[in-house]
Order: structure tokens, then C-alpha cells, then sequence
């Protein structure tokens, strides 16, 4: 355990400064202090101050968990951390400069995002039993979740009051509390419509009035639970493909770059702080994305004679 009062003090104030100032979620917060604490472990034992740790101890710490057995990827997200902890001594004026500015991430691979062919997501509606009453729930999820590319989070936290019917645009709270726009399909608004017809008949429970998606009981629906809906409908058609709620967004991202979307567009309406985050899509069809280039490239015109 970390002795140093000093640091437990600073730790209480750097875990405020995220919650109070970037509005991170409790998960993501709650990560970022166990990374810091991490490392402040890492230099008690090595006796070195927070303070006046260099890049070369924070390399070390890097090789120390590379030999644990530490991937690549949660190295990756440990030095977002601590790169977090070290802006933030910066703003507060306890450090003039920054160790962790030189300090690179590992290179991680590009993950290939599953996605549903339109035929996929059309049988997955076809297996939905619309005879209960949440059948027709579960068609309005599908239908939003692809017509949409929500995350579950943004899903389940759906507010009636946040649907523009006449207008066809949603609006939705995601990552950082950054409120986005997202149209919404003619074919997503009837299904919901659709599912109010069932829903008035709930026992509301209060809180949730103003949820779109309820569960039997009129609580919001969970995370898990539109994981759970998700795969019994692929079970059902025997989908071979490990899918959830983020295959609709990747799918509905893949199809409207086939499309022909602007990348920024669904840039935005995913919701994304980078672009680079959004480029990963680029790899999903690459004779469509070359048959554009060789239609609208001006190097790849013909040259009128």
C-alpha cells in the first residue's frame, strides 16, 4: 500500500479533478486512479518521488509490466493514465514539466470490427416472436441500435423526450456527457411507436417514465440485458458470429461508408472525439472504396480527346 500521505491527498484531488472537470464515467475514473496507484506502487518500492520521476523510471515501470504479462493493449490504456495524472500536476502548478510527454505508447493492432451483412440483420428481425409483448420491444432495439449506431449505454438511456418525431433526429448523452444529433429511420420510429402502444400497459416504476425501453416489470432496461436479447436471436438463426450490441454500430457505420458517407459525417454521428477511431471502418470493403477512387480520382479519369 502506498504510504506517503502527500500522495494519497494528491490522489483524492486528481480523482475529483476527473469526475468534477472531464465528466469521465465512474468506470473510466475509477481505472485511471488504479493505473496512477499502479505506478506510485511501482515508485515507493523503487524509492523515487512522484515528483522527480524521470522518463527512464517510467520506461522501467512500462518493462515491469511487460514482464508480468501485461498485453499491449492495457499497457496502452495504464500510460493514458498516468499521462492523465501528470497534465493534471501540470495544471495544478506542482510540476513545471510534463515526464510522461516522451513517453510512447505500444503499437497495438488495428481490431477488425464484426459486422452484420444487411441480409444478417433482416434474419434477426425475422426471428423475433412479435406475439409477446416484448417482441415488438425488441424490434424497436434492433431497428434503433442499426438505425442509429448507438452504444448500449446511449440505448438504454434513450429518453422519449429526446426523440424529434416530425424533425426524425434523436439526441443522445455520450462519452464525456457530449450531447450529438443523430437522424433516426422512418422504419426505427414506427417500430417504436409501434412498441408505446405496449408500453403504456407497464407498471411504470418511477424514474422511468421518461426511459423509451422498459423491462416486464417498467424498470429501464440493463446493459446485460440487450446483450442477452442480442444473442438469443443469433442463437436462433444460428449466426456463426460472436455479435452484441456494438456489431449494429459497426455495421451501421460499415454500410454507410459503402454508401458513400462522408467518413466526418459518421465521424459525427458516432459520436467520436478522432477520426482515427472512425478510419478503422475503412478496411471493410476495399473494391467498393477503389471503385470510387478510380470513378471521382481526377487521375483516373479519361482524358477527353
Amino acid at each position: 500500500m502506498i504510504q506517503n500521505s502527500n500522495e494519497h491527498l494528491v490522489l483524492r484531488q486528481y480523482r475529483s479533478f476527473l469526475m468534477l472537470e472531464k465528466s469521465f464515467s465512474d468506470n473510466t475514473y475509477q481505472a485511471y486512479v488504479r493505473d496512477v496507484q499502479k505506478l506510485l506502487q511501482f515508485l515507493e518500492d523503487e524509492k523515487i518521488s512522484y515528483l522527480t520521476v524521470t522518463l527512464v523510471d517510467l520506461q522501467h515501470f512500462l518493462f515491469q509490466l511487460a514482464q508480468i504479462g501485461i498485453n499491449e493493449r492495457s499497457q496502452a490504456r495504464i500510460i493514458s493514465g498516468i499521462k492523465s495524472f501528470y497534465a493534471f500536476l501540470v495544471l495544478e502548478n506542482r510540476l513545471q514539466d510534463d515526464p510522461t510527454s516522451l513517453l510512447e505508447s505500444p503499437k497495438l493492432p488495428k481490431k477488425i470490427p464484426q459486422i452484420l451483412s444487411i441480409e444478417e440483420i433482416d434474419a434477426l428481425i425475422q426471428a423475433i416472436d412479435y406475439s409477446v409483448p416484448e417482441g415488438i420491444r425488441n424490434r424497436a432495439i434492433i431497428e434503433t441500435l442499426y438505425s442509429c449506431g448507438l452504444r448500449v449505454s446511449e440505448l438504454v438511456e434513450l429518453k422519449l423526450s429526446d426523440i424529434f418525431w416530425q424533425e426524425e433526429f434523436i439526441k443522445v448523452v455520450g462519452k464525456g456527457n457530449k450531447e450529438r444529433l443523430i437522424p433516426i429511420s422512418r422504419t426505427a420510429l414506427k417500430e417504436i411507436k409501434n412498441y408505446l402502444t405496449e408500453r403504456i400497459n407497464l407498471p411504470i416504476k418511477k424514474g422511468s417514465e421518461d426511459i423509451v425501453f422498459l423491462n416486464r416489470r417498467g424498470n429501464k432496461l440493463t446493459r446485460q440485458m440487450i446483450f442477452i436479447i442480442i444473442n438469443k436471436l443469433a442463437d436462433e438463426i444460428g449466426l456463426d458470429k460472436q455479435i452484441g450490441p456494438h456489431t449494429f454500430r459497426h455495421s451501421f457505420a460499415t454500410h454507410l461508408l459503402e454508401g458513400g458517407a462522408n467518413l466526418r459525417v459518421i465521424q459525427e454521428m458516432l459520436g467520436h472525439e478522432s477520426i482515427l477511431t472512425t478510419e478503422i471502418y475503412t478496411h471493410v470493403d476495399v473494391h467498393f472504396l477503389r471503385e470510387t477512387i478510380m470513378s471521382y480520382h481526377p487521375r483516373n479519369k479519361k482524358i477527353k480527346k
